[in-house]
């Protein structure tokens, strides 16, 4: 927020939809099914995982893997310390990417990568674009650039 303040960024919000839904697995997971979907002799059928899904250990995991691997693929740099931490140059434009689990804030000190930015996450994952951010995991943001 500090850097936002003071370099006059504009700041945005996106919400990933079903975030953890994104990650894929690297292991065999297999989970029964729910009642009423027996086979046609009783027996109980299980299924095996092809993506994570809400519960499971490795969800969590999986997903910031995956959201790694796509942001970095426009040419997004994780920061070196905080993982959770995105940025972008070009020539004399930023954007910086704040992920906490399925919320993103994005600032820019330029519109036209705001909204490039915005694009490719709705092109990549279900988002919905919050706009200009005005509150964030608990706290109520006010700006006045005047």
């Amino acid at each position: 927020m500090a850097l936002v303040a003071h370099f006059d960024l504009d700041l945005h919000q996106m919400d990933v939809k079903t975030a953890f839904l994104n990650g894929d697995l690297k292991e065999d997971v297999y989970v029964k099914q729910p009642e009423g979907f027996s086979s046609s002799n009783g027996e109980h059928l299980v299924c095996k995982l092809i993506k994570s899904i809400y519960g499971l250990k490795q969800a969590s995991r999986q997903w910031h893997l995956k959201f790694y691997g796509v942001i970095s693929s426009f040419d997004f740099e994780e920061n070196t310390m905080d993982q959770c931490i995105y940025q972008k140059v070009s020539e004399s434009k930023i954007c910086f990417l704040i992920l906490y689990v399925d919320d993103i804030l994005l600032a820019s000190n330029d519109k036209g990568l705001l909204h490039e930015v915005k694009q490719f996450l709705s092109r990549n994952f279900n988002m919905k674009d919050m706009g200009e951010t005005s509150y964030v995991i608990g706290i109520k943001i006010h700006r006045d650039r005047t």
